[in-house]
């Protein structure tokens, strides 16, 4: 019934949203004197925030369409080099005669986002870099009859890709991946796999909850799984692709991220009111460019976002050394081959500065030279993968660490 609600209360609101984006346009006409007036302005920008806050906002795209590669500029073309049920490996292509570079695998969280929130991450790595990342695919939208997707089908499938690209890969997990890239790599190198990561980049994930909590590692912790179950766990209704399928909605996580700092966004949404009534169309483009990506989100599918509260943040099975997937014993001190490296943010409120460190604990086996660890200053959570630090401080430091291990 949630579901239903949520689609219903959508549906009910449409007459006020196509309202308000006539009033928009109408106050906008620039054949229309009302429209170069302080009044007209404000009574536009008062439209455009009730047509944004009851809209919903479809998957953006990536757009990235060139990058420069030893100054000079060359094209980028999408395009999938492998398609799963609930995951596409997207390509971020350079054209043939573009000088070799180390191939990175950026494996993108699977919390409510779509992998387009890692725009920025992309784009920063594209300069020096043969980028792929896991395009998930809304859980709404995979029919049943495509099977289940839980966190050890999330371990196979990167596994899975890393084979695919083969040794020379370095993979990248920001967030909520950290854990099952962990994971996949160990139980590689337990195997003894010849295709293993020459490095791995952990940035921000929950290796080691209780290392440092945060409100959404208390949140989980507080409260038994069966609480999860009965009041987050939702089923798809029959008219969308994915239909009764069992899944966690977005529009929930999204509710959760909203209320962590409800304060900012209310002023983040008065300031673009602002900026509207001043004329200042920069300032709110990079609003509307923000929330058109933060507000898009996806769908999970129940058995995965269970088993990852279960794994993760209540029994605590990779920190403790218990994790089993698939048969399988997790053990991180099985990698001998794969360099490590972790990236924290100061101001961290979700995998907070501990939690990703705790990976160096773990894969005892490394020796000092196969290790790296960046502590970033004065940036949160997001801040870790995108915006001006990522760009100048981190992202240097990480392309540092794949060129030191990118040799045979």
């Amino acid at each position: 019934m949630l579901y239903h609600l949520y689609d219903m209360q959508h549906a009910a609101l449409r007459p006020m949203r196509l309202m308000a984006e006539a009033a928009q346009h109408t106050f906008q006409n620039p054949f229309s004197p009302v429209s170069y007036t302080r009044l007209g302005r404000a009574m536009a920008a008062g439209a455009e925030l009730l047509e944004r806050t009851t809209r919903r906002f479809p998957k953006p795209a990536f757009g990235l369409k060139t990058t420069v590669v030893n100054g000079e500029t060359v094209a980028i073309t999408e395009r999938f080099a492998l398609q799963k049920p609930f995951c596409n490996l997207l390509h971020f292509a350079k054209p043939e005669g573009t000088p070799a570079q180390p191939r990175v695998l950026l494996v993108a969280p699977m919390s409510g986002h779509h992998a387009t929130l890692l725009r920025g991450t992309v784009a920063a790595l594209l300069a020096d870099h043969d980028v792929f990342i896991t395009d998930w695919v809304d859980a709404r939208l995979v029919p049943l009859a495509r099977g289940r997707f839980d966190l050890d089908d999330y371990i196979n499938t990167v596994a899975e890709m890393i084979r695919f690209l083969g040794p020379q890969t370095h993979v990248i997990a920001v967030c909520q991946p950290a854990v099952p890239v962990l994971a996949a790599v160990s139980l590689m190198a337990a195997a003894d796999e010849p295709v293993q990561p020459r490095s791995m980049t952990l940035m921000g994930g929950p290796i080691d909850p209780t290392a440092n909590p945060t409100v959404p590692v208390q949140l989980a912790a507080s409260r038994p799984l069966s609480w999860f179950e009965r009041n987050v766990i939702t089923t798809v209704p029959a008219y969308y692709p994915g239909g009764f399928r069992q899944v966690y909605p977005g529009f929930i996580q999204l509710s959760g991220f909203m209320s962590m700092h409800l304060d900012r966004h209310i002023g983040e949404h008065i300031g673009l009111f602002r900026h509207l009534v001043r004329g200042d169309g920069d300032s709110a483009e990079q609003h509307r460019r923000f929330y058109d990506e933060y507000l898009s989100v996806m769908d999970l599918s129940a058995e995965f976002y269970l088993q990852t509260i279960e794994t993760v943040f209540q029994k605590h099975d990779l920190a403790n050394g218990t994790m089993i997937s698939r048969d399988r014993k997790v053990e991180p001190a099985a990698i001998r081959k794969t360099a490590l490296m972790t990236v924290e943010g100061e101001l961290d409120d979700i995998s907070a500065p501990g939690q990703t460190e705790a990976a160096h604990r773990l894969c005892a086996s490394l020796p000092d030279e196969m290790r790296g660890r960046h502590y970033q200053k004065g940036v949160g959570h997001y801040g870790i993968f995108n915006g001006r630090r990522w760009r100048e401080n981190i992202m240097p430091a990480v392309r540092e660490f794949i060129r030191k291990h990118d040799v045979v």
